[in-house]
């Protein structure tokens, strides 16, 4: 049996708040402020024979070195779609995230090596420079890490350069500490302990950053949408037999998509349908680029089931390796509202 096929797109505007250029002002001035004071902090570190600072300046390196990745980013993720990338290069900026996670793990690893190490055999280490330098470095990166928050966090790949600059605060707060401890009783391995106190907040940071760009590049669906939810949602309208192929996720930070196909009781008007459709994914979801392709069901013959008052759809001819659940407005003989094919 033919089907109808209507073919709905809507597109709505991704509005974050804080504009492209405005972002990059922001990322630049971060930067200027990281790059000065690190190259500071290397000769100090040398001078006062302080692991926690040259760990300091080791992590304002990839500070400034993840906000030049966020800049790249942005300015590629700008570029329009065309040719072969039919979604643009939105993607750059996931890259980059996941580019700033790594290295805040491969960090973490060396760091924890070379306390470790120190733990073991404590080198002597000027507890004065060490607290004069950290209280300016906490000082720079609170500008940096203010700087930063004012472009627009809700991006993964923003989150990623402001993660490495709150990240090197809690290092500069941790190098203060352990600066006057070494004054006050000459405890030596403080510098140590603070570096691992860092590692451990550079770990967490940077697994989440990987986990958070992974689950975009598999294109799981975005925190806070549950697809199962969704579909049974969406065959609650009054109309809608079933929804199936249902696909849901991000594009980018704050970039949702949706794909789905939608079989509605024949004579229902498939526009008007998908309308309403796409009103509760936009209201409901914030859910505006979507793509559905809605199809009439076919009425069963009268006699064939126990149910054949119900209009169920028939789709051995059409669409016979749906990917996911099948999600269909009521259970029916040996059918689920909701089951995989």
């Amino acid at each position: 049996m033919g089907h109808d096929h209507e073919h709905g797109h809507g597109h709505g505007g991704h509005s974050h708040g804080v504009s492209g250029d405005a972002d990059r002002r922001w990322l630049t001035l971060a930067l200027a402020l990281i790059a000065g004071f690190m190259t500071v902090e290397v000769v100090i570190g040398l001078v006062a024979n302080s692991l926690a600072l040259l760990s300091d300046a080791a992590h304002m390196l990839t500070d400034a070195a993840s906000i030049v990745l966020a800049l790249t980013a942005i300015r590629i993720a700008a570029r329009p779609a065309r040719g072969k990338y039919t979604f643009g290069f939105k993607r750059a900026e996931i890259l980059s995230a996941q580019a700033n996670g790594i290295t805040l793990l491969v960090l973490a690893g060396w760091l924890a090596y070379e306390a470790i190490r120190r733990l073991i055999s404590p080198p002597e280490v000027t507890g004065g420079l060490v607290v004069v330098t950290a209280l300016v470095g906490i000082a720079v990166n609170v500008a940096a890490a203010w700087a930063i928050s004012k472009a627009n966090r809700s991006s993964l790949n923003v989150e990623g350069a402001f993660q490495h600059v709150l990240n090197d605060l809690y290092g500069f707060i941790a190098t203060a500490v352990a600066g006057i401890v070494v004054m006050i009783t000459g405890f030596a391995r403080a510098d140590a302990i603070a570096t691992l106190i860092v590692v451990a907040l550079m770990v967490k940071a940077g697994l989440g950053l990987v986990r958070e760009s992974g689950r975009i590049f598999l294109e799981a669906a975005p925190a806070g949408v549950d697809p199962d939810a969704l579909g049974r949602r969406l065959v609650g309208i009054d109309g809608v037999d079933e929804v199936h192929d249902l696909h849901v996720w991000q594009i980018t930070s704050g970039d949702i998509a949706l794909s789905a196909h939608v079989l509605v009781q024949p004579g229902a008007d498939c526009h008007g349908l998908r309308v309403r459709i796409e009103h509760v994914l936009e209201h409901d979801y914030e859910i505006t680029h979507t793509t559905l392709q809605v199809d009439h069901s076919a009425a069963i013959p009268v006699g064939a089931t126990a149910n054949s008052d119900r209009l169920l759809p028939v789709l051995e001819d059409h669409c016979d390796d749906a990917h996911g659940p099948v999600h269909r407005d009521k259970p029916t003989d040996g059918i689920t509202a909701s089951r995989n094919s």
